[in-house]
C-alpha cells in the first residue's frame, strides 16, 4: 500500500474528530518519503532532532510546511532552529524558556510537556507542577503556551491510557480557566500511532503519527 493510500485510511479513522490535526512524525524517514507525505496532503511535519529538522527544512523549502519540533531541545541548539519552527511541543524548563525568549524573533507557539505517567526516564513536568510553571512564563513575551503535550506510557491497556488522557484534559481545562493572556492553552498534543484514537476520544486536538502513515 502506498503512503498516499495509508494516509487516506488514517484520515478516514478520524472522520468523527474533524477538529483533530495530524502532524507527521518524520524522524524515521528520509527526504523522498517525506515528499510522499506532502503529496498525500500532510503539510504539518514534526522532527525530534535538530540536525534532521534542518536537513529537511532546507531540502523542502519549496513546500509550504508547518514545522513542529517534538524532541528534547537543548538550550545550546535553540538558536539553530527556533526561527525555523512554528510549534515546539517540549517546553519543560525555565532555562529553555529563557533561551527561546532571547533567540526568537517573534512569539513561538509552545506546548508544555507533561510527564503524566510519572515515568522517571521520561521528559516533561510533573502534573502537579504544571500550573506553577506556566504562571512563571509570564515574563517571557516570546513564548505563547497554546497547550499541553504528553507521551503516554507505552501500553495497550486502553483503560490506563484513557486515564492518562482524561487527566491531561482536566489539567488543560484548569489552565484555560486561569485566563492567562500568554497561555490560552486550548490545545492538547497527545496520541501517537498506537493510541491516537483513544487520545482523540478524550480531547486531543493534535496527534503525532509516524509509522501508521507509512505502513
Amino acid at each position: 500500500m502506498s503512503i498516499k493510500e495509508q494516509v487516506a485510511l488514517v484520515k478516514e479513522t478520524l472522520l468523527s474528530y474533524p477538529n483533530v490535526k495530524i502532524v507527521a512524525a518524520a524522524k524515521y524517514i528520509g527526504i523522498d518519503q517525506t515528499k510522499e507525505l506532502i503529496d498525500a496532503g500532510i503539510y504539518e511535519l514534526g522532527e525530534n532532532r535538530t540536525d534532521a529538522l534542518l536537513e529537511k527544512y532546507d531540502a523542502l523549502k519549496e513546500h509550504k510546511i508547518v514545522w513542529h519540533f517534538f524532541g528534547t531541545l537543548q538550550t545550546r541548539k535553540v538558536r539553530d532552529i527556533i526561527n525555523k519552527i512554528d510549534y515546539l511541543h517540549s517546553l519543560d524548563s525555565l532555562s529553555l524558556a529563557n533561551e527561546i525568549n532571547k533567540r526568537a524573533t517573534k512569539p513561538l507557539k509552545c506546548f508544555v510537556q507533561v510527564n503524566i505517567s510519572e515515568e522517571p526516564n521520561k521528559s516533561g513536568i510533573e502534573a502537579i507542577k504544571v500550573k506553577g510553571f506556566i504562571k512563571s512564563l509570564e515574563k517571557y513575551p516570546n513564548i505563547e503556551v497554546i497547550g499541553l503535550m504528553t507521551i503516554a506510557k507505552l501500553t495497550y491497556d486502553k483503560e490506563l491510557l484513557a486515564g492518562y488522557f482524561k487527566s491531561m484534559k482536566k489539567l488543560r481545562d484548569e489552565i484555560m480557566e486561569l485566563g492567562l493572556p500568554y497561555a490560552p492553552c486550548t490545545e492538547l498534543s497527545m496520541g501517537m500511532s498506537n493510541d491516537y484514537l483513544i487520545a482523540c476520544e478524550h480531547g486531543s486536538t493534535l496527534v503525532r503519527l509516524g509509522r501508521i502513515l507509512l505502513k
